[in-house]
């Protein structure tokens, strides 16, 4: 086998090529691409003893390290479909997404599962608890099966399951503009073409070391190892805690590739960089938001020599664009022109494509466009939609539909076909590289019971990208006690959906004609009165 169809064959294919080459780096232990390709066999084969059927989903819950990278390759191998779950959430998160897509087979720690415990009493379809081994306890689940990791990995070889590239591979869960995070489903397709996209146009290569530093859980961060996997390069797994972390792992491993979200990106800038990072670190990629200037221009002052690719995508179609190094100088607010195997459209509301500099709304068609909402039909025709028949490349003589992604992000097109963007038709926040629901916020401080009522939404901040604010009433006849209430939101939240703020209100809060909170008046008025 030369070539990649499947999301397991980018590490099949260079196994055999090169099966003593390091695939990954943990701490002080490498994998190579052998040891790797026979782990994610094993791992495979345990599942298939499991009883795992075709397209069932297998749960990761892990921070990065090999048993993820194993998991997350093992599952597709075994025909099964990989859940990633951020480390960062919260058992009751966790739990919601487990339940949403069916969870049938959940990987983690011993550590993690013993805080799972309530929380997966409530996934009825859970038949099996994997877990690293380890010297601690294991707690007893009645209604689940426990298998150690090692005890999995040694099941008999037996037959897998038949599966071709346009099967599901993998379900990312991001956040909606409204309600729970929605689960954007994947195909090997989609995750192979990717993989092959990005690489292309970052010039990866066998000799390459990327540095995943983002969540594996994100589409970006689970791109660092599709696309070192495709060519043959090396991944260092690295579970960062401050910044200074970031930039010790770059020169200690001689790291040649970095992608990461301004936030981090603002806070790298910040701190000493070796002279000897730019000698070796060839680019850094850039998403997740876009980058402040000041924030591009200190990089750039640290790493002369390096190489600055700035990237617009979206977990629903991966990629979308980038800006060559070249064009930064030139047209440093610019997100580039579409990546290759992928077109990207500016359409009118009519479908019609928009004149040059006139802003319509990003459409993106190819290879790169998932599959759709898990179990979500609603949220699946709003975002997929067919191409309009007048539609740029859309051939009247055609009589099947092409599904491409309508992004709900407005941006124009200048004369030469580089986009730059402008704004989000919904109210997502995007804080330190999360896309956040102000819904997801307000229903976890509704359940605090310490408020009345709540509306969150996002103020523009150069470190985080957006702030998130909240304008929240006391309950009747009580107190709001801002402390007690941020407390409980570092309880029940991740570090990055905790408000930066909450300013309290009597009540009731203002409506709009549907009789909702009218959280754009709240927004503005707070805007405006902060800048009185």
């Amino acid at each position: 086998m030369h070539d990649s169809y499947l999301l397991q064959d980018l590490i099949t294919v260079k196994a055999n090529l090169s099966p003593g080459s390091t695939a990954l780096t943990y701490g002080k232990t490498h994998l190579t691409y052998g040891e790797l390709q026979d782990a994610v066999l094993s791992f495979a084969n345990g599942l298939l003893n499991l009883g795992l059927s075709r397209g069932e989903r297998v749960a990761i819950y892990l921070e990065k390290r090999f048993e993820t990278v194993i998991a997350s390759f093992g599952a597709p191998t075994a025909g099964g479909v990989f859940v990633p779950l951020n480390p960062l959430l919260k058992p009751d998160q966790v739990g919601y997404i487990m339940r949403d897509c069916n969870v049938r087979v959940l990987v983690t720690s011993p550590e993690r599962l013993a805080l799972l415990k309530e929380t997966l009493s409530t996934c009825h379809d859970l038949r099996h608890i994997v877990v690293l081994d380890s010297a601690e306890s294991i707690p007893n689940f009645e209604s689940q099966n426990i298998c150690s990791w090692s005890k999995l990995l040694s099941a008999p070889l037996t037959i897998g399951h038949r599966v071709i590239d346009t099967d599901v591979v993998g379900i990312l869960y991001t956040s909606g503009s409204t309600g729970k995070p929605k689960g954007v489903v994947l195909s090997h397709r989609n995750m192979v073409a990717g993989a092959k996209s990005v690489a292309s146009y970052l010039g990866n290569h066998s000799g390459d070391t990327l540095l995943a530093a983002l969540p594996l859980s994100f589409d970006a961060g689970f791109s660092q190892l599709t696309t070192a996997f495709h060519v043959g390069a090396r991944v260092v797994l690295l579970n960062y805690l401050l910044p200074r972390d970031v930039i010790k792992a770059i020169e200690r491993e001689k790291v040649t590739g970095l992608t990461a979200v301004p936030p981090l990106y603002i806070q790298l800038t910040q701190m000493n960089w070796p002279e000897s990072i730019t000698e070796h670190l060839r680019y850094f990629a850039n998403t997740g938001g876009r980058m402040p200037r000041e924030t591009l221009e200190a990089l750039r002052g640290h790493l002369p020599k390096t190489k600055p690719f700035l990237m617009y995508g979206l977990t629903e179609a991966f990629r979308s664009t980038f800006l060559p190094p070249e064009e930064v100088d030139r047209r440093p607010d610019s997100i580039g022109k579409a990546i290759p195997n992928a077109e990207i459209l500016v359409l009118r509301e009519d479908g019609s494509p928009c004149a040059p500099n006139e802003p319509g709304e990003l459409v993106h068609r190819g290879a790169l466009v998932g599959m759709g909402y898990w179990n979500d039909p609603e949220k699946t025709a709003e975002r997929y939609q067919p191409l309009p028949v007048h539609a740029p490349s859309r051939e009247a003589g055609l009589v099947l539909p092409e599904i491409a992604v309508f992004s709900g992000d407005t941006v124009r097109m200048d004369e030469e076909g580089f986009l730059y963007f402008i704004g989000r038709r919904d109210e997502m926040m995007k804080t330190s590289g999360y896309r956040v629901s102000p819904t997801e916020v307000e229903e976890v401080l509704y359940a605090t019971k310490l408020v009345g009522e709540c509306v969150a939404f996002g103020v523009d901040d150069d470190r985080l990208g957006h702030a998130i604010q909240v304008i929240a009433t006391p309950p009747a006849g009580q107190e709001l006690d801002v402390n007690t209430l941020l407390a409980e939101c570092r309880a029940r939240m991740p570090a990055y959906m905790v408000p930066s703020g909450i300013d309290v209100r009597e009540g009731p809060l203002p409506r709009n004609p549907n009789g909702k909170i009218d959280r754009k008046t709240l927004s503005t008025l707070w805007l405006e009165q902060k800048n009185l």
